[in-house]
């Protein structure tokens, strides 16, 4: 993923479906209470990483640029 671009959780949209560890396991995981957690690096490309935005069912996840 290039520099500068970081993915951001809204905590209180997600619902811990699993849809974006499903599809980038090397970029998210979740934490204890099933929320998505982007991990600093991520492992999947930057192609990969905006479909699993998009592809979030409560519209959780916003790439943003650093």
């Amino acid at each position: 993923m290039p520099d500068g671009f970081t993915v951001v959780v809204d905590r209180d949209a997600c619902i811990g479906s699993g849809t974006c560890v499903s599809y980038a396991g090397k970029s998210f995981t979740q934490d204890d209470e099933a929320k998505a957690v982007f991990l600093d690096p991520p492992g999947d490309p930057l192609d990969l990483i905006q479909e699993v935005v998009q592809a979030c069912p409560m519209s959780a996840l916003t790439l943003v640029k650093e």
